[in-house]
């Protein structure tokens, strides 16, 4: 080996080039530290636990691992996908391959293409998949029966209660797992009603962090008396800021935008108890990361404390996904 050759192997093995007889530091890729010079202050430690991204069913914007790598970049702590139909925390320890040191979380959802009923078996297994990394189970969202009734949609849907108003059985026994787990029981596309009744239940089963979903979005808008019945029963309450963004020109076009002002009041009610998440990745839509910027100076040029903030955006969703007990 000659001279040439025997220093250029020290500096790929050893992690350091010989120059002028001293050791120094490689230089560092010029692509890895422009990354890091656009992290961005506003997003340090955001959880946003309610994104979609592709693979899916729908058209979407981004990628699951494109945008955890963009949101590592700017300074994440962590995000959780959803997909309406397939798993997405299998997925999620793939992406945790490529990207060491950053939290990605999966969850599932309840609907038709696990079965006409919610389906015990599949959130079984979900909590049982490699990495523990799913953290949520969803009541149906797009199968639900409360959305087939609002929407005219063909066939019942798949219910969460039963005729009388009593919470089905194998919902009982996907809150027992969600508890026995220590993960997030969502209420998903169920009625604000629904929501009520199942946020009773899982008081009584035990539930530590049952959440009632989207509550100032559309179908599912709760009134300020019932987020405060919600929140006295121990759930926590998701404000989604898609409907901010949404309606004329967006990727959502046939929905009304939610008002400056109607979304203020909503996460002005009960901080602590609450947390926000884009619900983005839509195509036509910003990228999560842009709405979520957008959110937070949203917040902060309305005087929201600091405090509201970081419960919204980064405490509660961490405690939600289990990164602070």
């Amino acid at each position: 080996m000659n001279r040439r050759d025997f220093i250029k192997t020290l500096g790929v093995a050893g992690g350091v080039m010989l120059v002028g007889g001293a050791a120094r530091a490689p230089v560092r890729d010029e692509m890895e530290v422009r990354q890091e010079s656009s992290a961005d202050p506003l997003l340090a430690g955001v959880c946003d636990i309610h994104i979609h991204c592709l693979p899916d069913t729908r058209a979407r914007c981004i990628d699951e691992l494109t945008l955890a790598r963009q949101a590592k970049v700017a300074g994440y702590r962590a995000l959780m996908y959803k997909s309406n139909d397939w798993s997405c925390h299998d997925r999620a320890y793939l992406i945790r391959q490529a990207l060491p040191e950053f939290e990605v979380f999966g969850s599932l959802c309840m609907n038709r293409v696990h079965g006409d009923k919610v389906n015990v078996f599949a959130a079984e297994q979900a909590i049982k998949t490699t990495g523990s990394l799913c953290r949520c189970i969803w009541m149906p969202t797009l199968s639900a029966a409360y959305q087939h009734r609002c929407d005219k949609l063909p066939g019942p849907g798949i219910p969460v209660l039963d005729p009388q108003g009593n919470v089905l059985p194998e919902v009982v026994r996907v809150m027992e797992l969600c508890a026995e787990a220590d993960i997030i029981f969502a209420s998903g596309h169920s009625s604000p009603q629904e929501s009520l009744i199942l946020a009773r239940k899982a008081k009584e089963i035990g539930v530590k962090k049952f959440v009632v979903t989207h509550v100032n979005s559309l179908i599912w808008k709760l009134t300020h008396d019932q987020i405060r019945q919600a929140v006295d029963l121990g759930a926590f309450v998701e404000y989604c800021y898609l409907p901010r963004l949404w309606g004329p020109g967006s990727g959502n076009p046939q929905f009304e935008r939610q008002s400056h002002e109607e979304f203020l009041t909503y996460v002005r009610t009960i901080p602590e108890r609450s947390f926000i998440s884009t619900d983005l990745g839509q195509q036509g839509n910003p990228n999560p990361i842009d709405g979520m910027r957008q959110c937070i100076r949203e917040l902060s040029g309305a005087e929201i404390p600091q405090r509201d903030i970081d419960l919204m955006v980064r405490i509660n969703p961490a405690h939600l996904i289990g990164l602070d007990k």
